[in-house]
């Protein structure tokens, strides 16, 4: 059983900067993609950014310039990183795990494990 616990979440000014955290445990980390989803109030939950077990990224068009998903295997974590951040930024923020090893190109709807997310607010 797969555990995934966010941390780094926060109030931050327009135009801040977050990084976020998730330390994996109770799977072979390497092997998966990570991701990161988020929702915000009143909507539905969306991809943010994604890296493959190969540490290729991917990320949606919102964030694409400002954010950067990475991981470190000796420490069965994923991060990211959160510049420029905008009030439509404000969500709960998930990281995930892909439900399938070696995944060449990580599809969001094969994650399968979250974590219980943390709370990001941008706002003056």
């Amino acid at each position: 059983q797969v555990q995934l616990v966010e941390s780094g979440g926060g109030l931050v000014q327009p135009g801040g900067s977050l990084r976020l955290s998730c330390a994996a445990s109770g799977r072979t980390f390497s092997r998966y993609a990570m991701g990161w989803f988020r929702q915000a109030p009143g909507k539905e939950r969306e991809f943010v950014a994604a890296i493959s077990w190969a540490s290729t990224t991917y990320y949606s068009d919102s964030v694409k310039g400002r954010f950067t998903i990475s991981r470190d295997n000796t420490k069965n974590t994923v991060y990211l990183q959160m510049n420029s951040l905008k009030p439509e930024d404000t969500a709960v923020y998930y990281c995930a795990t892909d439900a399938k090893q070696w995944t060449i190109v990580p599809v969001p709807r094969d994650f399968d494990s979250w974590g219980q997310g943390t709370q990001v607010i941008v706002s003056s």
